[in-house]
């Protein structure tokens, strides 16, 4: 009975960093190396995760309406808002990042213009996947599909919202270059 509770933490440790490692990355490697090449740019960033956010949404769209991938849509649903979902909490800490560093006049204009086109995408965001649910609901398609998606859908939406709440925190901030947000 001792060695099995030594045993249990050491057992615990190692399905968590065997979880960790299945996690996908939700960026593609070329992803990656755009946002490495313009880290200390937070309008062209921010407007790179936008695009890698676009992406996701508009896979799902085409996935719906292709009919040779009935059999695997939920799953591949699911793993797309997975990644738009990543994609959007890299988006908050971006803007975590830049607010609470001090920026140039014109790095903060950028910054501004960056907060704005977050909150425009995530307005179009809300509305797509506003539509994606009620057809979930209505299309019997759809319908069967949901329970592999639903769950991680909720996710996404609750990440538009955040998404827009700390854009628009930092729209209203007139000090967004030396005031982080509180966690």
């Amino acid at each position: 009975m001792r060695y099995a509770r030594k045993l249990l933490p050491v057992l615990l440790l190692l399905l968590t960093v065997a979880a960790e490692a299945k996690r996908r990355d939700p960026l593609t490697e070329a992803e990656t190396d755009q946002l490495r090449e313009v880290a200390m740019e937070p309008y062209k960033r921010l407007k790179l995760l936008i695009k890698f956010a676009d992406a996701r949404l508009l896979s799902i769209e085409q996935l719906r309406a292709d009919p040779k991938e009935a059999e695997v849509r939920g799953q591949k649903i699911h793993d797309l808002l997975e990644d738009f979902t990543a994609i959007l909490d890299e988006v908050n800490d971006n803007l975590d990042q830049y607010a609470g560093r001090p920026l140039t006049a014109d790095d903060k204009k950028e910054f501004r213009k960056g907060i704005k086109e977050v909150i425009s995408a995530c307005d179009q965001y809300d509305l797509k996947l506003k539509t994606l649910r009620s057809e979930a609901l209505s299309d019997p398609q759809t319908k069967k599909e949901l329970p592999d998606f639903q769950f991680v859908l909720q996710d996404a939406q609750d990440a538009i919202k955040s998404s827009l709440d700390v854009a628009k925190e930092y729209a209203t901030d007139k000090n967004t270059d030396s005031t982080p947000r509180k966690p």
